[in-house]
C-alpha cells in the first residue's frame, strides 16, 4: 500500500498576511503522512518591482518576465519569501527545506513559445524528477518550493505555482497516495463571485467546462481548475480547491474535483 502524501499550494493573499500565513503553516504541519509546501508571491514581487522604478507588466493575471523581472521574482520567490517560510516551518518543528525547480534537478521547464504574447522568462513545465523529491521525503524533509523552475541549460524560469501544483503531484502520484490541496482566500468554487458562501462542493470536469462556457468560472479560475483536473485524471486520488479553515479542522472541504 502506498504512504499517503499531501500537496500543499498556498497563494499570494495568505502569504501577504502574516497572522494568516502563521496560523496555515501550523495546521500544515499537523497533517498526517507526508508533506510538500509550494507557494507563490505575486504581489510581493509587484511591490518590489514598484520600489524599484519598475512596474509590472501583467497580461490578463500573467506576468511578463523580462531580465530585469525575473530577478526580482527570483528574489523574492526563492530568496526572502521562501527561506522565512522555511524558518516558520522549523521553529514549530517542521523539517523543512526550501527548493527551486533547479534544486536538485526537480522540475525543469522550457520557455514559453512565443504565440500572440511573448511572455519573456516563463516556464512551461517538461518534467518534475519525482524520484529525486521522493528520496527527500524518505529521508524525513518537507520540501517547500517556489515559483522557480529551470531549463538544465543554466536559464531559470518564473513558473505559476498553481501549473507547479498539479504536475509535481502528478508525478509524486507514482510514489505515493496523493492528495492536492490548492488553498486559497476563498472557501471554495463559488457558483457566484460576489457570494461568498455560494461554494460549490464538488464538480466533475464536464460541470468545469460548463461553468465556464456560461461564465461562472472565469480569469484566473480557469487554469488553477485546468491544472487540478490534469492531477487528477494523472494518477492523483484527490484533489479540492479550498480554503484555510478547512486547514484549522484537519478535514478537507471546500470544492472536491471528481473525474
Amino acid at each position: 500500500m502506498q504512504a499517503p502524501l499531501t500537496i500543499l499550494k498556498i497563494g499570494g493573499n495568505i502569504i501577504n498576511d502574516p497572522p494568516t500565513l502563521t496560523k496555515v503553516l501550523k495546521d500544515f504541519t499537523k497533517l498526517s503522512g507526508k508533506k510538500i509546501l509550494i507557494h507563490g508571491g505575486g504581489k510581493r514581487a509587484s511591490a518590489l518591482m514598484r520600489q524599484m522604478g519598475l512596474e509590472p507588466n501583467m497580461v490578463d493575471g500573467r506576468r511578463i518576465t523580462d531580465a530585469a523581472t525575473l530577478e526580482i521574482v527570483t528574489m523574492v520567490y526563492a530568496g526572502v519569501l521562501n527561506k522565512n517560510i522555511v524558518a516558520q516551518l522549523q521553529a514549530i518543528g517542521c523539517n523543512a527545506i526550501g527548493l527551486s525547480g533547479a534544486d536538485g534537478n526537480a522540475i525543469q521547464s522550457h520557455k514559453r513559445i512565443v504565440k500572440e504574447i511573448d511572455y519573456g522568462f516563463v516556464g512551461d513545465i517538461d518534467e518534475v524528477n519525482g524520484k529525486n523529491i521522493t528520496q527527500l521525503l524518505v529521508a524525513g524533509f518537507t520540501p517547500v518550493f517556489c515559483a522557480i523552475t529551470h531549463d538544465k541549460k543554466g536559464q531559470l524560469l518564473n513558473t505559476n505555482a498553481d501549473s507547479i501544483a498539479s504536475r509535481l503531484a502528478a508525478a509524486m502520484g507514482r510514489y505515493f497516495k496523493t492528495k492536492l490541496i490548492l488553498c486559497f482566500e476563498k472557501d471554495g468554487v463559488l457558483s457566484n463571485p460576489d457570494d461568498d458562501t455560494s461554494v460549490i462542493p464538488s464538480i466533475t470536469f464536464q460541470e468545469f467546462q460548463d461553468h465556464k462556457a456560461s461564465g461562472v468560472i472565469s480569469a484566473g479560475m480557469i487554469p488553477k481548475m485546468e491544472g487540478a483536473f490534469f492531477a487528477l485524471q494523472n494518477g492523483v486520488e484527490e484533489v479540492y480547491i479550498t480554503g484555510i479553515r478547512a486547514l484549522e479542522k484537519r478535514k478537507t472541504k471546500g470544492t472536491k474535483l471528481c473525474l
